[in-house]
């Protein structure tokens, strides 16, 4: 005579466990989002001395950071003002646009319970972004036309 908890009991509790697992990350990660896209809309960071404080690096060096503009950007896409969006952060915004493609990727890899090739798996993709982003860097900080109008 057995007691306790049977075989066909463990299985369904470690596959439960699997599902909670597929669901929890991708959800965390979504209301981490959804956390910062309430607090970008409301603290309207294109008004000056709002809640959101300015850049560290411009303001103690005067110089732009390649994510400066990063909230004014999010919050002029999320009103619907993508040539706004694209005049804060250009580089910003094509950055949102491979991390939600990333987090597809991902979240469909963990729910079929295999990996899903993206852009991230791609062997020069880190290389190719750290470049990118140096340019960037170099390239907004320029201080002669065209260049110049990147700042902000």
């Amino acid at each position: 005579m057995t007691t306790g908890v049977g075989t066909g009991d463990r299985v369904v509790g470690a596959v439960q466990a699997v599902a909670r697992h597929r669901i929890a990350g991708p959800a965390v990660l979504a209301a981490g989002a959804a956390a910062v896209g309430v607090l970008v809309w409301f603290a309207d960071p294109t008004t000056p001395g709002g809640l959101i404080p300015p850049c560290p690096t411009n303001a103690l060096l005067h110089v732009n950071c390649p994510g400066c503009g990063t909230s004014r950007m999010l919050y002029s896409l999320m009103h619907g003002d993508l040539g706004a969006a694209a005049g804060y952060n250009a580089f910003g915004l094509v950055a949102l646009v491979l991390l939600a493609a990333g987090f597809v990727t991902y979240t469909l890899g963990l729910w079929k319970g295999r990996r899903v090739r993206g852009w991230q798996h791609l062997r020069y993709a880190p290389m190719v972004l750290l470049v990118a982003t140096l340019v960037w860097f170099v390239v907004r900080n320029l201080p002669f036309a065209p260049f110049d109008s990147l700042k902000v």
